[in-house]
């Protein structure tokens, strides 16, 4: 049988190792996929430490896939061999759950996640279901496609789906692995982009990606500096402080949104009374079905917008991992298979 490289994890909280193992064959509705390259995300902590339902061991970490099919399954309609694909976070849908019934697939109560439900793409290669596929254009390196399938498909459907429209003062809290993605949207949508960010080093940047605005949280209130600039009809928060998230509250205008995609398990601080004047709301914004990872690769191509990256062979995985979880990486670490 042909073999392949993977980085697997062989027990919650273990170590990251490189093994050889056979390559899998895509079953009905599934693809196998050639992987060209692989973003490291925060939310790989999951297969690395545990605790999130569905995670069995030993396991191959990775939800920011991009590369071409290598075969197609039995059953599979509309791709073909050779095709540049990418898979995230969303890895498929049951069909049959109440959400998946009424069209909201991303909160199909069956969700399987590569490299949390199943082995993902810190690989030679992957299977995955054929209904978890984006289409990469041409113009979009197989680095740039990956980081996008995550945090760029987060940060750009979020803010999208907001509400706000061209012109509208829209504050991006963070600007990291997500939040420089969020800026560029931000800007490339039209929105008067503010930025937040601890200190003073991000602004130079802040402002090259497209913020006009940049609010220093050490050393300014954030929620009183938005209120100066008109009150934000949307703050995107892309960090994973509950405190910070719940000091930019006060700055949203009447009937803002605070848009959390940063993940986080501590509990905000909000009085309710905070929210009732102007008739305010706080949600959450899961990341995007397949067709909304094929709009955000289009979007990026159309509009200019790239992460930043920081790339490593396949073989640096853990490595890798450890610089992004430090804080380290600028800001989106990728791994590539040299295919």
């Amino acid at each position: 049988m042909a073999t392949m490289r993977a980085v697997q994890i062989s027990a919650a909280g273990g170590a990251m190792e490189l093994v050889e193992r056979e390559v899998p064959s895509p079953g009905r509705g599934e693809v196998l996929v050639r992987v060209h390259a692989c973003g490291v995300c925060h939310s790989d902590m999951f297969a690395k430490e545990g605790g999130f339902p569905g995670v069995s061991y030993p396991l191959v970490p990775g939800h920011e896939i991009a590369g071409a099919i290598e075969t197609v399954g039995e059953g599979v309609e509309g791709w073909e061999a050779g095709q540049r694909v990418g898979v995230g976070w969303f890895g498929g849908n049951c069909g049959r759950c109440d959400p998946c019934r009424r069209g909201d697939l991303i909160s199909c109560a069956n969700l399987v996640i590569p490299g949390i439900t199943f082995d993902g793409g810190y690989a030679d290669y992957v299977v995955v279901k054929a209904g978890a596929l984006a289409a990469i254009p041409d113009d979009l390196s197989a680095q740039d496609a990956a980081p996008l399938l995550c945090a760029g498909i987060t940060t750009y459907n979020a803010l999208r789906e907001s509400g706000a429209v061209g012109g509208d003062l829209v504050a991006v809290l963070g600007v990291g692995g997500l939040g420089h993605l969020g800026v560029q949207f931000a800007a490339k949508l039209g929105f008067d982009t503010v930025a937040i960010a601890r200190g003073t080093d991000k602004e130079e940047l802040a402002r090259k990606l497209g913020a006009r605005h940049y609010i220093d949280s050490t050393a300014q209130d954030p929620g009183e500096e938005l209120q100066a600039l008109g009150g934000a009809r949307v703050v995107l928060a892309t960090v994973t402080s509950a405190s910070a998230m719940s000091a930019v509250v006060g700055g949203l205008a009447p009937r803002g949104r605070l848009i959390i995609v940063g993940a986080s398990m501590d509990p905000l601080e909000i009085p309710p009374a905070a929210l009732i004047g102007g008739s305010n709301a706080i949600v959450g914004h899961a990341s995007g079905t397949s067709k909304d990872s094929e709009d955000t690769l289009a979007f990026s191509v159309l509009s200019g917008v790239r992460p930043m990256i920081q790339t490593r062979p396949l073989e640096e995985a853990a490595e890798a991992y450890e610089t992004m979880m430090s804080g380290a990486a600028r800001f989106r670490m990728v791994l590539t298979t040299g295919a």
